[in-house]
C-alpha cells in the first residue's frame, strides 16, 4: 500500500490538483464552506477553543480558516535574548549538522543545501558546516509561521519545483524531496548571522504567503525569482523575534538553516518532537 501512494503522487497532475482545490479553498461559499471547515475539525481533532473565532461560521472561506489566528497569550514567547524560539506548530522531522553541504532528510536519505536554496552556492556558502532542522505541519497545525529570532531580510528565492507530499512517509521514499518542491527561501541577518527560513509546498498547499509580499506562490512559469532587501533604512524589512512572517494555505514542511558554531539545540529537541510556536528550540553559543 505505501509502495501504491508513492507511486500515484508519481503520475498523478500534483499542480493541477492542487490549484483546483486551492480555489475551492478560497471561495466563498457560505454554507457548504462551513459544512467542508465542521469535518475537517472533527476528522483532524482541532482544538478551536485555541483560536480567535472559534466557530466554523466565523470564517467566510477554508483558507480563512486554516490560516485562522490564535488567541491573543495562547503560544507564549521564549523571551531570553540567548534562546531561539520555534517558528511554527508542527514535527520535529530532523535536526542536526550540515556537513559537506548536505542535510538530512529521512534514514538513508540526504539533499543538498545549495539546491534547496534555489541552486546559488553564494546564498548556500553560509551555512555550509552549520545547523538545520525540518519541521512539518500537519492539517490540524496553526499554519502561520514566525520568526524564531529577530532578524532583517536580505534575499527572499521563489523556486518553481513538483508538489509532493511531504509527510513522513514521501520524506522516506521520494529522494531531494525539499528540494525538488516548490518553495520559497527566505534569508535573514540575525545577531546569530545569517538565517535561512525555507517554506515547502505540497500537494494541495494552495500557494505560500510573506508579511511583506503577500501571495508568493502560485507564480506564472518555471523561472526561479529572486529579490534582494537592503539592510537598513526606510525600506529595510525587520521583523521582531516571534512576528508572523508568512503562512500556508494548507499544510507543508519549513527547514531552518544557521551558520556554524551559532546554536546549540535543546536536549529535548529531537525527531518526532512536537513543536509549539514560541517554545525554547535552541540556545546561542
Amino acid at each position: 500500500m505505501d509502495n501504491l501512494k508513492i507511486t500515484l503522487q508519481y503520475i498523478m497532475p500534483k499542480h493541477l490538483i492542487s490549484r483546483l482545490v486551492g480555489k475551492l479553498a478560497a471561495a466563498k461559499l457560505g454554507w457548504f464552506t462551513h459544512f467542508l471547515i465542521n469535518r475537517f475539525i472533527k476528522a483532524y481533532g482541532i482544538d478551536m477553543r485555541e483560536a480567535q473565532f472559534e466557530r466554523a461560521q466565523d470564517y467566510v472561506s477554508f483558507n480563512e480558516f486554516f490560516t485562522r489566528p490564535l488567541k491573543d497569550g495562547i503560544r507564549p514567547l521564549a523571551s531570553d535574548a540567548n534562546i531561539i524560539a520555534h517558528p511554527v506548530d508542527g514535527c520535529i522531522s530532523q535536526l542536526g549538522e550540515i556537513i559537506q553541504g548536505e542535510l538530512v532528510q529521512a534514514k538513508n536519505h540526504t539533499y543538498s543545501l545549495q539546491a534547496l536554496l534555489g541552486g546559488d552556492n553564494a546564498s548556500a556558502e553560509p551555512f555550509i558546516g552549520g545547523d538545520f532542522a525540518t519541521i512539518y505541519l500537519a492539517p490540524k497545525d496553526y499554519h502561520r509561521i514566525h520568526m524564531p529570532v529577530t532578524g532583517t531580510l536580505r534575499q527572499m528565492i521563489y523556486v518553481p519545483g513538483d508538489l509532493f507530499s511531504v509527510n513522513p512517509l514521501t520524506a522516506e521514499n521520494v529522494p531531494d524531496l525539499f528540494a525538488r518542491n516548490e518553495r520559497v527561501v527566505t534569508i535573514f541577518d540575525t545577531e546569530l548571522g545569517p538565517m535561512a527560513l525555507v517554506l515547502v509546498g505540497a500537494t494541495i498547499v494552495a500557494s505560500i504567503e510573506t508579511v511583506w509580499a503577500g501571495t508568493v506562490t502560485p507564480p506564472a512559469g518555471k523561472n526561479v525569482f529572486r529579490w534582494t532587501y537592503p539592510a537598513q533604512g526606510k525600506n529595510a524589512i525587520t521583523l521582531e523575534k516571534g512576528a508572523e512572517m508568512g503562512r500556508f494555505k494548507l499544510g507543508s514542511t519549513v527547514v531552518l538553516a544557521f551558520a556554524a558554531d551559532k546554536l546549540s539545540f535543546l536536549d529535548d529537541q529531537q525527531p518526532g518532537t512536537i513543536t509549539r510556536m514560541g517554545a525554547p528550540f535552541a540556545e546561542r553559543k
